[in-house]
């Protein structure tokens, strides 16, 4: 599963269009509704009463977590859930709403391989990433958790060394990138990216 927030794409299979929980953004899921088609001949979307923005979900192989936050509610989350399930992807809730300074899930935790998450304080403990590999950013470095892997290479924001410290310590190739002007407005790497 790859997304940016108004995508989720399942290469092979299909893709789902989301339907932004923010009034602002709804005409963003027509701008990019033709360049999917032309990737994908099935393509489902959220419906209403559904919200979901792709920065809730967290995307760790072919289990996805989704966030329940104030842009994606619990009609979107069962409707990507089920999509997904049919399409042999399982799926867990993490609800968010009550965690301040998080938009979106993976502004808090990502997934760097199927069973390994980078994760901030505030999420790194949860009942749901029991069984994953938790790499714990360090505290006044939670904007770093939200760093993209592609292929051998980890995307990660400039500024935070001991979070660059940490995932190199665990083998990981990064891009260090400034992500200043994005951060301002509460966009992190995953919101920049479409990936499949």
């Amino acid at each position: 599963v790859c997304s940016s927030d108004l995508a989720l794409l399942l290469p092979g299979q299909g893709a789902m269009l989301t339907r932004p929980g923010a009034e602002s953004r709804a005409g963003e899921v027509d701008a990019i509704r033709e360049a999917i088609t032309r990737e994908f001949t099935q393509l489902a979307a959220i419906v209403a009463p559904g919200t979901l923005d792709a920065g809730d979900v967290c995307e760790a192989g072919r289990h996805v977590f989704i966030g329940i936050s104030h842009r994606t509610n619990r009609e979107g989350a069962q409707q990507l859930s089920a999509w997904l399930e049919t399409h042999g992807v399982s799926s867990t809730t993490v609800d968010i709403r009550d965690m301040p300074g998080i938009l979106h899930l993976k502004s808090g935790v990502v997934a760097l391989d199927e069973g390994r998450l980078v994760a901030i304080g505030a999420l790194a403990k949860h009942r749901a990433f029991r069984d994953c590999d938790v790499l714990r950013v360090p505290d006044g470095e939670e904007y770093a958790a939200n760093c993209v892997r592609v292929n051998d290479v980890v995307f990660v924001a400039a500024g935070y060394p001991a979070t660059h410290a940490m995932l190199r310590a665990s083998g990981y190739t990064l891009e260090v990138l400034d992500m200043s002007e994005f951060a301002k407005m509460d966009g992190g790497l995953s919101c920049l990216s479409l990936r499949f």
